[in-house]
């Protein structure tokens, strides 16, 4: 069944050299540019294509596929010149024959592999489940293509040639595969901008005002390492640096122009850019599109110019560009706020939020190896320099303030494989914007924003932070210890009031503070001043000497029973507290694994942050929280990762023909319970009990299903059926049934549907699935029944979902140790629970359509879950393609 018959918008893509291409439908008008492609190939790339040398065979194919409207046909355009095409000609209803041709120059660029991921995405979408190709055994680059591309793909031979089809759906490893060329494409292509061997800066005042000379007196003062110029029409030299009439007499040519002029002029001056090679700018300049329609425009065109010409663009309306690595040295922004180098990748929505933080690692002492002011993220946002922070070595973590995601299935996919490899930290301002969200469900009503964010963070092992000094605070401990590998925490103190509200917030935070072995304690009561502070906490005594208070700490952490310590040291001047620092520093070495923060109180000065091996912190509220979230961060990282593996293409073209025609022309549809019976079942979901459109039905379903019953209300768009009135339960005779039918017509003012159930009992879950318009689908398991708002026990899960992953959610609703079985209770079937949360994942990625789903409520039992009730609405797709094939963001 054909699914879609719109056809895709042009996509911008990464070439694996990082250059810029679009991939988009063939057009009658390219007929001339298409038949240019076939004649200037050699002529081994024609054997090899149409299994014969002759051109007339290439050019005849050509003219059948410009005049044939139901073959697929996606080209690859670079700067104006088709550089390749891919065909899907139909062979049956759910197959289609597919070929390339690639431009000879373009060959090695992955151009053929960005065809394929692109032309398996339509395909699916005009419901053909498989490709097939007929490849010449010799045709070693084309069957390369095939085989790396990670599609299902099964082979046979005949007569010289390999016959491969491939699955349309895109699996687990084509999606890893896929991801890790962008990685690379995206470092290509972000070179010139993260890593610049040559600047110019245009904006620039001769009196040394503004915003342009305050960013070249920055680079200067950062000593960059490569050449930078300034423009200006007039000026000899600026700052001390050269100055030119304009690019085009810049010598040598350019990496990146930092542009400061104002927004009316920035274009023409991004045009010079353009002509003279430069490969990477910096927009500072505001009022573009933050400030109405005609800066939108301009906005706008700087983009498309940008992605026309292989520029990368950062802005408009943005801070600037810091590359602090020692062998760049680049400070392009108009903050003075230049902290040390280091290892942490810093990118910020904001200029206000990216200085407070360059600031604040400053002060910290946080090594910072690059920041970006994204801006207006005409073009590079942050899902560009996560890929391309990920391959490299010198980037440790990664932090991001963002107001907005863009594609958010892209950012939940990237920030997972990132948080993998290194910590990656985020603020999230606006989260609170537009409130709770009105909905009729009571899944919608509780996914507001901020719940979105918390879910898709949790998934993807983003370590969220409330501001950006909680950030930058937390993003010191991470760059600077180990991971903790537990939650076991020491509390070391000489003031015994301290340790006792520090052991107070640690569980607070989700720490465990232990009580120490019985040789543990021995050891450290010989070493404690004045006290019988052995436990933990621990209280040294206000007399301790530093040296003997570093014992205490060296012995706790070589003891083997923590997993990280928090000292606490309170200057009492009854011994000399400025050891105190120097003498835990001596002891630090003895158990490097074990991170070990400071909360130097009283006046002990604390010792540089730069390289320091100890942590050091205000407070210990501020310690403990970045201690907390470490933790979690840890926990994470060693949770199960089975590969969650789609739904096959044959089950997804079914399903969302079911759904496209369930919604027809209407923009929105409650279902009723039949048809919501038949989207459910196929992922093992099925719904208790029969609809009836009649007393004589319902009694009929009655019957069959054994008295007593219940029968409530069904019709499409019926919500709360309980405070209506419109449920009955515990109907133990014909005549109930029908009495409750004829009471609910009166009621609804028509014959209505309705469903009638078996009573059942068990623990009352709820279950359901919303698409955000930002956010995209996500998942809820929530304690259900009537009260479940009441009861505000739930938790959102982006999908698709994991099995530990709707375990770990289940687990943590207040409901679970009733699921688990209270006081003797009989535990429910939190496996087949499980399940449930999976499915709905899988149905919440697989039909775009669904847009509200409330499973309310689902009965879990010791032998097994029951959905009892069902609301489902369709509405046109919106939010983020997380199928989407590999491309650029969009230009806004």
């Amino acid at each position: 069944m054909t699914t879609t018959t719109s056809l895709p918008a042009p996509a911008d893509v990464l070439l694996a050299d990082g250059s810029i291409a679009v991939i988009r439908p063939l057009r009658p008008a390219d007929g001339r540019a298409l038949h240019l492609l076939h004649e200037n190939v050699s002529d081994e790339a024609i054997r090899l294509r149409f299994f014969s040398a002759a051109r007339r065979t290439a050019h005849a194919y050509v003219d059948h596929v410009l005049a044939d409207p139901e073959t697929l046909a996606l080209v690859a355009e670079r700067r104006g010149r088709l550089i390749g095409l891919v065909t899907a000609e139909p062979m049956s209803s759910d197959r289609a024959e597919v070929a390339f041709l690639v431009a000879d120059d373009a060959r090695g660029f992955g151009v053929g592999t960005l065809l394929l991921e692109h032309v398996a995405a339509l395909a699916l979408a005009r419901g053909f489940t498989a490709l097939e190709a007929d490849v010449l055994t010799e045709n070693h680059a084309m069957l390369t293509v095939f085989s790396d591309a990670g599609y299902t793909r099964k082979r046979a031979f005949d007569l010289g040639t390999v016959v491969l089809t491939l699955g349309t759906g895109v699996t687990a490893e084509s999606a890893r595969r896929a991801d890790d060329r962008e990685f690379h494409a995206e470092a290509r292509s972000l070179a010139p901008l993260l890593h610049p061997a040559s600047v110019a800066v245009v904006g620039v005042r001769s009196d040394g005002t503004g915003i342009g000379a305050t960013v070249l007196r920055s680079i200067v003062a950062s000593g960059f390492s490569g050449t930078v110029s300034a423009i200006h029409p007039r000026a000899g030299e600026l700052a001390g640096v050269p100055t030119y009439c304009s690019l085009a007499e810049v010598p040598g040519g350019l990496d990146l122009v930092v542009i400061c002029v104002p927004a009316t002029h920035a274009l023409d001056v991004f045009r010079d850019a353009v002509a003279v090679g430069a490969r990477a700018a910096v927009v500072v300049s505001s009022g573009f599109g933050e400030l109405g329609e005609e800066g939108a425009r301009m906005q706008h065109e700087l983009a498309t110019l940008a992605r026309a010409h292989d520029v990368r663009l950062v802005g408009p309306n943005c801070l600037g560009l810091l590359c602090n690595q020692p062998d760049v040295r680049l400070n392009a922004t108009f903050s003075d706020a230049v902290p040390p180098p280091g290892g942490l990748a810093v990118a910020s929505q904001s200029g206000g939020v990216g200085i407070v933080l360059l600031d604040l690692a400053r002060e910290l002492g946080l090594g910072v190896h690059t920041f970006v002011s994204l801006g207006n993220k005409a073009d590079v946002s942050s899902n560009d320099l996560l890929a391309a922070w990920y391959d490299d070595t010198d980037v440790k973590a990664a932090a991001l303030y963002l107001e907005s995601f863009g594609n958010s299935a892209k950012f939940a996919r990237f920030a997972r494989r990132f948080a993998l490899r290194k910590p990656l930290l985020a603020v999230v301002g606006g989260r609170s914007a537009g409130g709770s969200r009105a909905g009729a469900s009571h899944t919608a009503a509780a996914a507001t924003p901020a719940v979105g964010v918390d879910a898709l963070f949790s998934q993807a092992g983003v370590i969220g932070c409330r501001d950006a000094e909680d950030l930058a605070r937390t993003a010191v401990l991470l760059t600077q210890q180990p991971l903790p590998r537990g939650r076991r925490l020491a509390i070391i103190s000489n003031a015994g009031g301290m340790g006792v509200l520090a052991a107070d917030a640690a569980a607070d935070e989700g720490l465990d503070v232990p009580e120490f072995s019985p040789e543990l304690r021995q050891r450290l009561g010989e070493l404690v001043q004045g006290t019988t502070g052995t436990g933990n906490p621990v209280d040294a005594g206000a007399g301790v000497p530093p040296e003997q208070f570093a014992e205490l700490v060296r012995t706790v952490l070589t003891s083997g029973e923590v997993d990280a310590v928090l000292v606490v040291p309170v200057a009492t001047g009854v011994t000399d507290s400025s050891a105190t620092m120097p003498e835990l520093l001596r002891v630090r070495p003895a158990n490097p694994d074990v991170p070990v923060v400071a909360v130097p109180l009283g006046g002990i000065p604390a010792p540089d942050h730069a390289g320091s091996p100890i942590t050091t912190y205000r407070t210990t509220a501020s310690a403990l929280r970045a201690l907390g979230r470490a933790v979690r961060y840890a926990d994470w990282l060693a949770m199960e990762r089975p590969v969650l593996e789609p739904t096959p293409p044959e089950q997804v073209v079914r399903l969302r023909g079911l759904a496209q025609e369930l919604l027809g022309p209407a923009g929105t549809r409650w279902l009723s319970a039949a048809e919501a019976s038949d989207l459910l079942s196929p992922y093992g979901i099925p719904l208790l009990g029969c609809s009836a459109h009649s007393a004589a039905q319902a009694v009929d379903c009655a019957v069959a299903a054994g008295f007593p019953v219940a029968v409530k209300v069904t019709d499409p768009g019926v919500v709360h059926k309980t405070e209506l009135g419109l449920v009955r339960t515990g109907l133990r005779t014909r005549g109930q049934v029908r009495d409750a039918y004829r009471d609910f017509r009166t009621a609804v003012g028509h014959a209505p549907e309705v469903q009638v159930q078996s009573m059942v009992s068990g623990t009352e879950v709820a279950l359901g699935v919303v698409r955000d318009p930002s956010m995209g689908p996500l998942v809820m398991v929530a304690s259900g029944g009537v009260a479940t708002d009441v009861w505000n026990d739930r938790a959102f899960l982006v999908p698709p979902v994991t099995a530990p992953e709707a375990r770990r959610a289940i687990e943590s609703l207040r409901i679970a140790r009733i699921l688990k079985g209270f006081r003797g209770a009989p535990a429910g079937d939190l496996e087949g629970l499980t399940e449930l949360v999976t499915a709905l994942g899988r149905l919440a990625v697989d039909v775009p359509e669904l847009a509200e789903l409330d499973l309310n409520p689902v009965m879990v039992r010791p032998d097994g879950c029951i959905a009892v009730d069902a609301k489902v609405r369709l509405a046109t797709p919106v939010g983020p393609d997380g199928t989407a094939p590999r491309q650029l963001r969009r230009v806004p």
